[in-house]
């Protein structure tokens, strides 16, 4: 029996039945919410482990509601959109959603996909506690990132990235090398996430008050983190 709580966010009644129905089985608690604006308190007042957030949403749409969350916590999202084209679906990904499931879907595949993406969340990266290079430093056990004194708000994908790059600092990785080392074999994502999630980390890591470039692109290959 799970004690984490995720919020099923859509105007839908008939689907958030559906996903509660399919949740539930698998002994999350579940919450609800049928607009943007209420899907907004809920998560700031129940502090949800997971939320399911529908894109078209009346009130206030989803991808809004994931950019003002970005803003204030970590919790991992997963996007439910019926827009079928990849750039749809990057948009989510750039405000920093972590996975989505395009309608119309499986509810089972849903389930396995929150499944797989708070196991994700809750990973801790082995060896030391704590790894700084330059003026970034990585705290593994509180997932803290901090720049020149100050903290960078990442999304779990994005940690989780950022940790895989600088476990070896030199190595170029590929693309599908990175889904593996920092997503799992499980991750139903593809390698154009990669891209995306390195350019949020690069907008996050380079600052006027750190000029340091720390993720560099090897052309024909992927990426590689540079830092001593």
């Amino acid at each position: 029996m799970s004690d984490k709580k995720v919020l099923v966010v859509d105007d839908d009644r008939k689907i958030v039945d559906l996903i509660k129905l399919y949740l539930e089985r698998d002994g999350y608690k579940v919450l609800c919410a049928y607009d943007g604006r209420e899907a907004l308190g809920r998560a700031r007042d129940d502090r949800p482990d997971l939320i399911v957030l529908d894109l078209l949403l009346p009130e206030l749409n989803g991808l809004d509601v994931c950019r003002i969350l970005r803003a204030e916590s970590d919790v991992p999202i997963i996007m439910l959109t019926a827009k079928t084209m990849e750039r749809d679906k990057l948009m989510g990904l750039e405000l920093g959603a972590d996975d989505y499931v395009t309608k119309p879907f499986s509810p089972r595949e849903l389930a396995a996909r929150v499944r797989a993406v708070l196991r994700r969340a809750q990973l801790e990266p082995k060896g030391p506690a704590e790894i700084t290079a330059g003026d970034l430093t990585i705290r593994f056990p509180s997932h803290e990132v901090i720049l020149a004194g100050d903290v960078v708000q990442l999304t779990p994908s994005e940690f989780k990235l950022l940790v895989a790059l600088v476990r070896e600092p030199g190595r170029a990785f590929t693309r599908l090398e990175l889904i593996d080392e920092a997503f799992g074999y499980d991750f139903e994502g593809f390698e154009r996430t990669i891209d995306v999630h390195i350019m949020n980390l690069r907008k996050k890591l380079e600052s006027e008050s750190s000029p340091l470039r720390y993720i560099k692109t090897v052309y024909g290959v992927g990426y590689r983190f540079e830092g001593e």
